[in-house]
């Protein structure tokens, strides 16, 4: 009896799970505009699974990038300040939350695909480096073909996660990973969404915490951004992402409207010029490249010491390729930690 009950009620329950999917793709056709890419329409992945009952499949590839070891690993991964006194400087992956959310509103506003959005930009960074930018200058240097972060977040869910066997993502969201910055384009308008977003972010929190170290002050911020863009963090991303929805209302395209493009820009310049190469926020850089560098020749000459899920593309794509995902994969504290435990001597005690 109790059996059948069972048996009644999970059935009931896959039934309702199958109604409730089908109700969410059907909202997409009824609600989404006409530019935007409907989940029914992917190209799929590179390893057909089993369908999921209650989740779509950009909701499916959301949900196996958040439960990644290499999502978690974004919390311990610098923004621009290595390892900053204080509780409240953005990390990896406070970054990679505040463009998640930024996305989503110019998504929703535009009647774009948020899953497919929302998808992309929490995976857009997994494959950044210990040190930001630095350690990526670092690896550029020391892998063969260079080391671009963009694609090694592609090389994260296409290969390492999930011990080595990938995350098998849907093609349309690992097009947008690897095509969120620079020169490059996503084929989906969601996909675009991230590399403006990203930029949004970061010149606005960059800022803050350029403020908080006391390398900026407010009323150092060019004037006539301040005018176009408004005094506060608060304005300045509501003025930016304003700007990309009326780009996109107006012409079904993902760009920025004038002024506010060309002030984005500037504060770009500027950012870079007192922040990114300020003496005070870059005094370790040259510190990073060199243990960055000591760790690459270390495992390079003891490569079993790498562990299992990297050494399984040994064959495939030689040893300072897996050398670099390694180092790649580290935190700011593990590297550290690492370098000390491999090179700085230890205290000898007698017992």
């Amino acid at each position: 009896m109790g059996g059948t009950i069972q048996a009644d009620v999970k059935s009931v329950t896959e039934r309702n799970d199958f109604i409730m999917k089908e109700m969410m793709l059907a909202r997409e056709e009824q609600f989404l505009c006409p530019e935007a890419f409907l989940t029914k329409n992917s190209k799929g992945r590179m390893f057909p699974i089993d369908d999921c009952p209650v989740r779509t499949d950009f909701q499916r590839d959301r949900d196996r990038i958040t439960h990644s070891k290499s999502f978690r690993r974004l919390m311990h991964k610098m923004q621009v300040f290595l390892s900053p006194e204080g509780d409240h400087y953005r990390t990896r992956l406070t970054h990679t939350l505040e463009v998640t959310q930024i996305a989503r509103t110019i998504a929703r506003d535009l009647c774009l695909n948020e899953d497919l959005t929302e998808a992309i930009a929490l995976g857009h960074d997994l494959g950044h480096t210990p040190f930001g930018h630095s350690g990526e200058r670092a690896l550029d240097r020391l892998c063969p073909g260079g080391f671009r972060h963009y694609e090694q977040s592609l090389r994260v869910v296409d290969k390492l996660e999930r011990d080595g066997n990938g995350l098998n993502l849907t093609f349309e969201v690992r097009n947008g990973i690897v095509n969120h910055t620079g020169e490059h384009v996503a084929d989906t308008l969601e996909g675009q969404i991230i590399k403006f977003a990203d930029r949004i972010a970061y010149i606005n929190h960059d800022i803050d915490d350029a403020v908080r170290a006391g390398i900026l002050k407010d009323g150092e911020i060019p004037a006539d951004v301040i005018e176009v863009l408004g005094c506060s963090h608060s304005e300045r991303i509501t003025s930016l992402v304003s700007s990309v929805i009326a780009y996109g209302t107006s012409s079904g395209k993902i760009g920025m409207t004038e002024p506010y493009g060309s002030a984005m820009l500037e504060m770009r310049r500027f950012l870079y010029e007192r922040v990114y190469t300020n003496p005070m926020a870059k005094s370790e850089d040259e510190k990073v490249i060199n243990m960055l560098a000591f760790l690459f020749d270390y495992y390079y000459n003891n490569i079993d010491m790498l562990p299992v899920e990297y050494l399984k593309h040994l064959d495939s794509d030689g040893k300072e390729r897996i050398v670099c995902d390694h180092i790649a994969g580290m935190t700011d504290r593990y590297a550290i930690t690492t370098f000390e435990d491999l090179f700085v001597p230890k205290s000898w005690h007698y017992k």
